[in-house]
């Protein structure tokens, strides 16, 4: 009765004597229970639809109806706003939703809300608030941490500008700023900790160990119950602080927080998972450790769990439920070594193979060196994920370190018989050896650390003898036995469905890719790079900057540059991730090819000096070969071809020195060194190296004037290369490869690939467009070959050039004359002409007058006179 007599005495100011009726028979000794109170809410209606004093529109506002608990009133007013008269608006302002039928009404869109979000401040308004209202000087970086740290609340925003009022160092406050700040604690206790049930308080504490929460989780840690896999029965949630109990459900109690606005956040649409307001959780959990400390100072433990318990309860279940690294981070909160430990080693892949690596490492590193040495296996975790978090400099420090504890524990290093733990251990460490040797190429630690991690390692540890297959198979690559490094990927990749996919999954196919390159399979290893890039997750590993660099290759090949130079800028970003990898000077030798077919020599000489840097900074010695052979190209674009021949004879490159013969113009030497070659990677079945020698074989044999077998050769490269698509190998050759695929296809001498090598030519003609040829010097992308001294005429083209009478001929033959007429023209005898006919004829492989000038008008040859 109370609440509709102020309602009435409110309305009674906009409406004199509208709700006096109403007020009166609300106050009078005989008046009705509240359940009946329509009809003198029916009365009040009446009076304001029928008084003409009352004014158009007007608006009755109940501030802070959460505090109403009574059903009655709630129903009551529901009749209320369903019979307002049109000039009747009512706003309530609540911290939780009243208990009126909201989806009716707003199905009915009668229902306008402003909710949580609606009254937070954007990051713009945040700002003038701060500056302009607060008066403070804040950077914008400051009020965006502020407001991000807020999450909008306007009146936290207030808190902490009173608090940065007597602060010196705002930027340094605004680090530091959480629920613990004095107005922060007071607003939030005063305001809201302190004025919930008891039952409520205690499920706000206990819960707040939780970075999100849903109810099964919540049961389990708040009862111990270790059946956390069940949904729990439906409870409806108590509609007022009186109903609650500590028998309610979790589910029930989040959906009571959640209706109450108590800086809870829903986490999706389905209400499973809630997060609480960060400020309002620092405040929960500094509240909960100041409870534990209370108990153990009174040694009034008895009944009540440890914080750290707390943390086990939760770990427990996210365990039990497959979510690994949420069970890890509670168990870090425990201090529970042992259990985490066995969490971040898991069932199958360790934690940090699977992307965890940055909290892992930070749980390590804040372990003392005790704790470490007491436990060896934890040093090798610790060197493992740094290694998989791409710190591969630091990672041996720490071995040795294993190694030291081991010993002092049990005489390692003495050779006393060791158990098979122990054993594991020195398994772990040899197979971690193994994998730093990859970053260095160096085939012997590969093959001698891979063998001691399969003697040493358990049985059942398949992760780790997983990585130890893939370090040996990586060793048969760089010894060039592809078949048995194929062989071992592959193992690789099927021993680890056993357990899931890890970053040895993720290498090994990596690899697989990178052969399947070098057998000129480019379409197999673009998708299997991709397949890479995917492994490697959003954001991606490090790991994955070789198979960006990988796919950079072979779109070069594919002629497609943009492509090509956007893979290679990534592969760049993701290799300087990690320290020490040579994958950055792979990347600048693709770069600074993309360079020289751009014409940017300067360009491609500074990456090029970069790359080298790095190698001799790092003693990446194996990369070396391949930035000099890109140093000898850029050299010879120069023209200075004294010091390309130096340095392709000081690093031993039988391909460039081939190419500094060619552009000396020595091509009887050039031959002489890619024949063997040739033979030599015929004998190892390298396909790749098998190509690149035939294509420059080419280009000797043309300029040596064996044409015949130029073309022959020619032929067996384009098998070789039109599977894959390539173009750049052939279109980097210039000009004499570009006469030689014109001659090919104008004489029809190779049927099966017309299609083929009319995509070269397409490329090389689009290649002529993008680069403007001055008159005394051709088009070369790479090596300024010493073609012909006068410009090449277009019967030059063919195998057997016209002779100057052939020419004659067939430019009177193009003008129609008859044989008869050239006869006369010409002064030679009828047979004399037909004779001619025939030669020229066979010369441009036609059979008659009018094929023989529709194909010396395609060649060019009618325009000399």
């Amino acid at each position: 009765l109370l609440f509709w007599r102020y309602v009435f005495a409110a309305i009674d100011t906009v409406a004199p004597g509208a709700a006096t009726s109403a007020l009166n028979l609300l106050q009078s000794p005989n008046s009705p229970r509240p359940t009946s109170c329509e009809p003198i809410i029916t009365i009040l209606l009446n009076a304001i639809a029928t008084d003409p004093s009352i004014p158009d529109s007007f608006v009755l506002v109940l501030d802070d109806y959460h505090v109403i608990d009574a059903l009655a009133i709630g129903q009551t007013l529901t009749f209320l706003i369903e019979h307002m008269p049109p000039q009747m608006h009512l706003v309530i302002a609540t911290r939780e939703d009243p208990q009126l039928p909201l989806a009716r009404f707003r199905a009915r869109n009668q229902l306008t809300e402003l909710r949580a979000a609606d009254l937070r401040f954007a990051p713009s308004e945040a700002a003038g608030f701060l500056t302009q209202v607060m008066g403070l000087d804040l950077s914008a970086d400051d009020v965006d941490a502020l407001e991000t740290r807020t999450e909008g609340w306007i009146a936290g925003l207030q808190l902490a500008a009173l608090a940065l009022r007597d602060s010196d160092d705002h930027t340094r406050f605004i680090r530091s700023f959480t629920g613990s700040s004095r107005f922060i604690i007071d607003y939030l206790a005063e305001e809201v900790l302190e004025r919930q049930p008891e039952v409520v308080r205690d499920f706000l504490l206990r819960t707040s160990v939780l970075q999100r929460m849903c109810a099964p989780l919540c049961d389990a840690v708040l009862n111990g119950n270790l059946d956390r896999n069940s949904e729990p029965e439906s409870q409806a949630a108590p509609d007022s602080p009186q109903e609650i109990s500590s028998q309610v459900s979790s589910q029930a109690m989040l959906e009571r927080l959640e209706r109450s606005n108590l800086f809870i956040v829903p986490l999706d649409n389905e209400r499973r998972w809630y997060r609480y307001h960060h400020l309002f959780a620092d405040l929960l959990r500094q509240r909960l450790l100041q409870s534990a400390h209370q108990s153990i100072a009174s040694s009034a433990t008895e009944g009540r769990e440890s914080v750290a318990e707390l943390h086990i309860r939760a770990s427990q279940w996210y365990e039990d439920n497959g979510l690994e690294l949420e069970a890890f981070q509670h168990a870090v909160a425990a201090n529970d070594i042992e259990r985490t430990e066995r969490l971040i080693e898991g069932e199958g892949v360790p934690l940090h193979f699977r992307g965890a690596g940055a909290p892992v490492l930070n749980w390590l590193r804040s372990l003392p060196v005790a704790v470490l040495n007491a436990r060896p296996s934890l040093w090798v975790t610790y060197a493992s994920a740094l290694m998989m978090t791409g710190q591969h400099t630091a990672v041996e420090e720490k071995l040795q370190a294993a190694e030291a504890a081991l010993d002092d524990q049990q005489g390692f290093l003495q050779g006393i018989e060791l158990g098979d733990t122990t054993r594991d251990v020195v398994g772990r460490i040899a197979s971690l050896r193994a994998t730093l040797a990859v970053n260095q190429h160096d085939v012997e630690a590969l093959l001698v650390q891979s063998q001691r991690a399969l003697d040493y390692l358990h049985p059942h540890n398949l992760p780790m003898r997983t990585a130890a297959n893939f370090t040996l198979g990586h060793a048969y690559q760089l010894q060039g036995n592809r078949a048995a490094a194929s062989r071992a990927y592959a193992e690789v990749i099927s021993i680890s469905k056993s357990f899931g996919p890890s970053i040895y999954t993720t290498a090994a196919t990596l690899c697989l890719g990178q052969i399947q390159e070098t057998e000129n399979e480019l379409h197999l290893a673009a998708e299997t790079y991709r397949r890479v890039i995917l492994l490697a997750g959003d954001p991606p590993r490090p790991i994955a900057c070789e198979a960006h660099l990988g796919l950079a290759r072979i779109y070069y090949q594919w002629n497609d540059l943009d492509a090509a130079e956007e893979h290679g800028q990534q592969g760049v970003q993701l290799a300087q991730q990690m320290d020490s990898v040579d994958t950055i000077a792979a990347c600048g030798v693709l770069r600074a090819r993309l360079r020289l077919v751009q014409g940017d020599v300067a360009g491609a000489v500074t990456i090029l000096q970069e790359a080298e840097e790095f190698i001799r900074r790092n003693n990446f010695v194996f990369r070396m070969p391949d930035v000099v052979a890109t140093q000898v190209l850029t050299l010879l674009a120069q023209g200075n071809l004294t010091a390309a021949a130096h340095l392709a004879e000081t690093h031993e490159l039988p391909m460039s020195q081939a190419r500094v013969y060619l552009v000396q113009g020595d091509t009887l030497t050039a031959m002489s060194v890619l024949e063997p070659l040739r033979r030599q990677m015929e004998a190892n079945d390298w396909a790749d190296e098998r190509l690149k020698v035939m294509v420059l074989q080419v280009v000797a044999l043309h300029l040596h004037g064996e044409k015949s077998k130029a073309v022959q050769v020619l032929e067996d490269a384009l098998a070789l290369a039109k599977p894959g698509g390539f173009i750049r190998i052939f279109v980097d050759e210039g000009t004499p490869m570009r006469q030689l695929l014109t001659e090919a296809v104008t004489r029809r001498m190779m049927p099966d690939y017309t299609h083929y090598i009319g995509k070269l030519l397409a490329a090389f003609e689009v290649e002529e467009q993008k680069k403007p040829q001055s008159k005394d010097k051709p088009f070369l992308p790479f090596a300024a070959l010493p073609l012909q001294t006068t410009p090449t005429t277009s019967s030059e083209l063919l195998f057997e050039p016209l002779s100057q009478r052939e020419a004659e001929v067939l430019q009177l033959m193009a003008q129609g004359l008859s044989n008869h007429e050239i006869s006369g023209r010409l002064f030679l005898a009828l047979s004399t002409v037909k004779g001619h006919n025939r030669i020229i004829f066979g010369k441009l492989q036609v059979q008659r007058r009018t094929e023989a000038v529709a194909r010396a008008l395609e060649l060019g040859l009618l325009g000399r006179k």
